[in-house]
């Protein structure tokens, strides 16, 4: 039996059209192929027009981490903060991202913070942990090891960080600074003032009741500034007294201004925050429901610090398993390492 010529004439056309169809697919996804072989993965000069269209590298790194109205939040880490030595589980940058995780509203602030690393190793921690990263420059000095408390060389750190910082806000960012030894249990923002009157907020090693008086015992391991003239020239002369304050950390040099009465010369509003809130080991908060912050501050050196802090962390995450009606009022565990650093011999990080 014969087939049916229009039958077969359909079907010879429809496999002609078919084969065009894949010939031409074919040629289209082998020069897809070939372009995508010619493209390299990383274009070096697309980075590099990206950073002069916003300015300086600053600028850039800046911009990245920004949240709205222009602020970021600002973490200063060098390779003692960043690798474990032979003895150690974890590291004191380890810890401070943990709280984050730890923390309620903490999770999505992580995407804000600004690390500024002060050495090659601490920038490579920074960039394999796929965070906000940049690489501070300081020609002459090593600032990779660590830095014992009122050192020669953390005073010099100090006033780097304090440098630094004026370029931020000559910048134009607002900015939470934070030391990494600062545990993040609740979002700063909910409880720091909103009044942009207010020109810095800033923690304290002990609270004295008024969040104007200006004989706090100030730290500035974590504070709020807002970026204005003011508080530009709040910098600038703070920082001017770099070589007139030998025996000084920078933290000092600022309580001597603010006791010289530069707050109301310079026309700033200043607001002490308190330690029910903004808490640290000189001084616990003493309510678990109410801290936002801890800071690992009265306390000598970078292992008796993570000591403590993995400690205090423990006790978040028992507060955190209570029921939301419970009637318990949890305490924090004594600082016991923190305690003794002051009094035993120091292992110093290298």
């Amino acid at each position: 039996m014969m087939d049916n010529p229009l039958v077969s004439l359909a079907t010879i056309s429809l496999i002609f059209i078919g084969a065009m169809l894949l010939y031409q697919g074919f040629s289209y996804f082998s020069n897809q192929f070939i372009l995508f072989q010619k493209e390299p993965l990383y274009n070096q000069s697309n980075f590099t027009n990206n950073v002069e269209a916003c300015g300086d590298t600053l600028d850039c790194a800046l911009a990245k981490a920004s949240m709205e109205k222009k602020t970021v939040i600002i973490a200063i880490v060098n390779r003692a903060y960043v690798e474990q030595d032979v003895e150690s589980e974890t590291t004191m940058l380890d810890i401070f991202l943990a709280s984050f995780w730890l923390g309620e509203g903490t999770r999505s602030l992580i995407h804000h913070i600004l690390l500024v690393a002060v050495d090659q190793i601490a920038y490579d921690r920074c960039k394999f942990l796929k965070m906000n990263c940049f690489r501070l420059e300081t020609d002459g000095v090593d600032f990779k090891g660590e830095k014992i408390y009122m050192s020669q060389d953390f005073i010099k750190m100090m006033w780097r960080r304090t440098q630094f910082l004026l370029e931020v806000l000559k910048h134009g960012y607002n900015f939470i600074f934070t030391d990494t030894d600062v545990m993040w249990l609740r979002d700063p923002f909910t409880r720091l003032s909103k009044n942009e009157t207010e020109d810095l907020q800033i923690s304290v090693d002990a609270y004295l009741g008024d969040p104007w008086l200006e004989r706090h015992p100030i730290n500035t391991g974590f504070y709020f500034v807002r970026s204005n003239n003011k508080t530009i020239s709040l910098f600038e002369k703070w920082y001017g007294q770099k070589d007139n304050s030998k025996g000084k950390k920078e933290q000092d040099v600022l309580f001597d201004l603010i006791r010289s009465g530069i707050i109301r010369h310079l026309g700033l509003r200043v607001r002490f925050l308190d330690t029910l809130y903004f808490s640290g080991f000189c001084q616990d908060s003493r309510d678990f429901r109410a801290v936002i912050t801890v800071h690992a501050n009265c306390c000598r050196s970078i292992t008796a610090k993570e000591a403590d802090m993995k400690t205090s962390l423990s006790d978040w995450k028992r507060f955190k398993k209570l029921e939301a009606n419970s009637s318990v009022s949890p305490k924090w565990t004594s600082h016991k390492w923190c305690k003794q650093s002051w009094g035993r011999p120091l292992k110093v990080k290298d």
